[in-house]
Formats: structure tokens, sequence, C-alpha cells
């Protein structure tokens, strides 16, 4: 049997044929916003993954299409007013995908999908309690707690990136909300850090004053601390610092087996891991110290969209 794993995202949508060990046999991408209706979406998914389906020996082959969508509520199956989409208000796409493939569709938001990939064939396959923390453009997560995924009496439970870590703090210009995690913990957070620090350290010398603020990155920032310089490193010690206080609380409300931190921020390695570490561990009682692993996903990052999408078809209903 095969799933198919369907990733919307605000530019594009990618798509995969996935068996059940987690290997992908072919896969596509469309832009999300070429069609000015879902309906139009719909048709051009349709006609994508069609051919895709025939080869895989048709319908009959297939135990479902799972979606991982912003704002995708997985009780109802709706993407509910995502901001990002050209969709307005609430959009059932999981019962205008059903009627159009004749195949069972489950929905659920981006970051949960993708903890549910990480049970299914990452890192954290055949474990009960686990957070997953995506650090990307945002903060995103998902949280499985007795081998079920978190998801709240109305379906949208788990948005850790919104919890506050610094009451007062830096605004979240999404939101309007001051200090919560996704305004420190993702590459923009750290974009951010870096505009602060080298406004506040104006006698320390940093190759990042040699970068317009337009173009300043994440990435940018981590060449230049991989480079040894000092505000730089300061970012990331930051970051962790916080990212670690936010954890911290996060295993005392959950007491997960792992933690799994995956996106473009993990490409930091250590020097966003070790912070991170430190700061956790510092901040935990005595009962829940050295207990919880902190590990980078294993999951190839061009992939793990689509897988983890795709490990929504294999859970018991």
């Amino acid at each position: 049997m095969y799933a198919i794993g369907v990733d919307i995202g605000g530019t594009n949508t990618k798509f995969g044929i996935v068996d059940r060990e987690g290997k992908i046999l072919e896969q596509g991408r469309l832009l999300t916003n070429a069609q000015e209706t879902v309906q139009g979406f719909i048709s051009d998914l349709h006609e994508h993954l069609s051919p895709m389906i025939e080869k895989a020996g048709g319908s009959k082959q297939f135990a479902g299409i799972g979606i991982g969508a912003p704002n995708g509520n997985y009780y109802t199956g709706n993407i509910e007013h995502a901001a990002n989409l050209k969709w307005k208000g609430i959009v059932p796409l999981a019962s205008m995908l059903q009627e159009k493939f004749s195949m069972r569709v489950k929905l659920t938001n981006d970051a949960n999908a993708a903890a549910a990939g990480e049970q299914q064939y990452g890192c954290a396959k055949g474990m009960k309690d686990f957070i997953t923390i995506t650090l990307g453009t945002g903060v995103g997560s998902g949280i499985f707690i007795n081998g079920k995924i978190v998801l709240g009496h109305d379906g949208f439970a788990g948005e850790l990136g919104h919890t506050i870590i610094r009451p007062g703090g830096r605004l979240h210009k999404g939101t309007g909300i001051r200090g919560p995690l996704e305004a420190y913990a993702s590459a923009t957070g750290v974009r951010e850090t870096a505009l602060e620090m080298m406004e506040q350290n104006p006698s320390i010398p940093s190759t990042l004053r040699t970068i317009k603020p337009e173009e300043l990155t994440s990435e940018k920032v981590y060449e230049c601390a991989i480079a040894g310089d000092k505000i730089a490193l300061d970012i990331f010690q930051f970051t962790g610092q916080i990212l670690g206080e936010a954890l911290a609380n996060f295993v005392m409300f959950s007491s997960p087996e792992a933690i799994v931190l995956f996106g473009g921020l993990t490409k930091a390695g250590d020097l966003i891991l070790n912070p991170t570490r430190e700061a956790m561990e510092a901040n935990l009682v005595q009962v829940f110290k050295n207990k919880v692993k902190l590990v980078f996903s294993n999951l190839k990052e061009a992939d793990a969209a689509i897988l983890g999408a795709s490990a929504l078809v294999w859970e018991e209903d």
C-alpha cells in the first residue's frame, strides 16, 4: 500500500507517493496560488497526481491522502482563515479532495504533520511522548502524548511558538503579541537579534556591520559565527538561551522522551544546540533533569513535508 503526501505552502505545494517505510517513489510541485479558486487548485493537483497514481497501480493501491496545510484542522478537514493563501475563510479541503480523488483524506497543520512524520519515519519512531519544534521563518510545533497528537477541543492546540517567553518583550509583527518564542527563536528572530545587538554594542567590530540590513539573514549570521565573529556567536548564545528556557517549560508540561528540532535554523548545529541544551537543563526541576533527549531531525529536509503529510494516512482512526 502507498500513501499520498501533500504539503501546502504559501508559495509552493509539494506532493509525492510514499510507501510504508518512508520511501518517496515519485514527487512533484505546483504553485499554490496559481489558480484564483480552491477548485482550480484541486484540478491542478489532480492533473499532476493522476499519472503517478496510475503508475503505482491505481487508487486501490492507496491508503489515502495526507495533507499538511497552514491552519489545517484535523477534526473538520478544513483550512480555517489561512493568512498566506488566496482561499479566504473556511475551506473544506479534505472533503473536496475526497470527492475528487475517491480516497480517504486526512488534513492537519504543517507542524503536526511534521511530528507525525518523525513518529512514522524519523528519529521519534516508536516513541509515544515527544515534541517536534520547527525552527524556520516561524516556530512550529507538534506534541505527541500517549501516542496521540495533541489537538485540543478545536483542533488548534500545540502552538508553542506563540507561548510568551519574554513578557512585554519583542513585538511579533504578525500577531501583535509581545515576547513570544517565535519572535526570538526563528530565522526572523535571529535577524532581529542581530540588528539589536549591533545597535547595543557599537564599539564591538563585526563583519555583520558590512551587510545591508535588508540582506541580513540567519544564514549570514551563521557564516559570521563560524568565522569567529563575536556578535554572531553571541546571537546564537542568546537564541539558544531563550529556546532552552522555553523547552524547559514544555518538558515540565508534558515530560516527553525527546524533543526533535527541525528546520533551517538547525543548520547552525552545535552553535544552537549546545546553548539550548544548557539553558533547558538549567531551568528544569531535579525530577526532569537529564531525562529528555534533545536531537536534530534525521529526515531529509527536502522530503520531510511530504513524508509528514503522508504519515497521517497510516494513523489508526
